[in-house]
């Protein structure tokens, strides 16, 4: 009944993609490049294959109709070729380039008057210093890796002169240290009918230490002008890029109310993990929507909801064990999705849990109750 689709990467990601694809028996395919990655354990639609790889991914996407991603670091050029070839490859190769170089996200921004803070890219480490030390580039700032960075990787802040010791010494960029009175998220859905869905504002709590998102809250009680601006703003990238599919814009809002773009990530994405059990459809369900040029309904989110990042604790590494799921599945309102993943390290995101409830003072009594009552440690 649909055209067969081929997603590249096998991560929880993928994996959510394939459940979100079985109630309506799309034909999704998955490749990756190990057998234990998540995908491949829900999966008999699997093939064995680099994603970053140009002749693997040819040979995966000539056999697909649709090819789409689950995360960025991919082979562009090849999905330029299949889309010459007449393959349907969302977002476009063109969209994942410069997503996935953050320097060219933040210059898309600046050419097309999208609100982002001023930024300064640097070759390497010496031409950095030298600009500190001739009063070009002033502390305190942050600087983040123009590629590969994820998960809290990839992004330092400096804020004293013995910082400036462990600067990246790769293609990066600066922005000043701006002063954050919090960061939230914004979910958009759009197929090649130009039809757009969006989902509600979240707001984002970032581990202290790892910059990694710990637990979000959705709906935001964020002030309903800034929701919408921020919802506004998100619409017109996704219109200025000719996106379709699944786009995730992570925003900061400043102490005096200013809204700025922090980055974008052209698929499903951690801060709509939530939307699976809180809203009518979950971005998951959106974006094999998208793609496939489907009706995109109205979002609703009929339940309160705080989704809490699962990763490897500190002094763990090696095989996977889990303590704390007999509370946690004794629980109601509560739901944990564990990824399959096979081995644990400190912070490596192995699943999630999220709480719901009618009222947001039920999730949080629910959320404080069990928050810590999962961890992940090795055998």
């Amino acid at each position: 009944m649909f055209k067969r689709i081929g997603i590249l990467g096998g991560g929880q990601l993928g994996r959510m993609l394939v459940s979100s694809s079985i109630p309506l028996d799309m034909d999704v395919w998955i490749m990756e490049n190990t057998h234990d990655c998540p995908s491949a354990q829900v999966t008999p639609n699997f093939i064995l294959g680099d994603i970053t790889n140009y002749e693997d991914v040819i040979r995966f996407g000539e056999n697909m109709d649709i090819i789409t991603i689950e995360i960025e670091n991919v082979n562009v050029e090849a999905l330029r070729q299949l889309k010459e070839k007449g393959k349907l490859v969302y977002p476009d190769p063109e969209i994942i380039e410069m997503i996935k170089d953050k320097g060219l996200q933040k210059q898309y921004y600046h050419k097309n008057n999208l609100p982002t803070s001023a930024f300064t890219l640097w070759n390497n480490k010496a031409d950095l210093l030298t600009s500190v030390e001739n009063g070009t580039l002033k502390l305190p700032f942050v600087q983040k890796l123009r590629k590969e960075g994820y998960d809290g990787r990839g992004v330092l802040v400096v804020t004293n002169r013995e910082q400036l010791k462990d600067v990246f010494d790769a293609p990066s960029f600066t922005e000043p240290l701006v002063n954050i009175a919090g960061e939230y998220a914004v979910i958009v859905a759009r197929n090649a009918s130009k039809d757009i869905s969006v989902f509600p504002v979240v707001e984002q709590v970032f581990h202290p230490d790892a910059n990694l998102l710990d637990y979000l809250i959705s709906p935001s009680a964020l002030a309903q002008h800034s929701q919408e601006a921020m919802q506004n703003i998100a619409i017109d990238i996704v219109e200025k890029m000719d996106f379709v599919g699944i786009i995730a814009i992570e925003f900061f809002i400043c102490k005096n109310g200013e809204i700025l773009i922090n980055e974008a990530a052209p698929r499903p994405h951690n801060s709509g993990h939530h939307s699976i059990e809180s809203c009518n459809y979950s971005q998951y369900d959106m974006h094999l929507r998208a793609i496939l040029d489907l009706p995109l309904p109205k979002i609703v989110q009929h339940h309160h909801a705080i989704m809490k990042n699962l990763v490897g604790s500190q002094g763990y590494t090696g095989d996977v064990k889990v303590e704390g799921l007999t509370e946690v599945l004794n629980s109601e309102s509560t739901y944990l999705h564990l990824y399959g993943k096979k081995k644990t390290k400190p912070m490596r995101k192995m699943g999630h849990i999220t709480f719901t409830g009618k009222t947001y003072e039920d999730v949080l009594s629910n959320y404080n109750t069990f928050k810590d009552t999962i961890k992940i440690i090795s055998q």
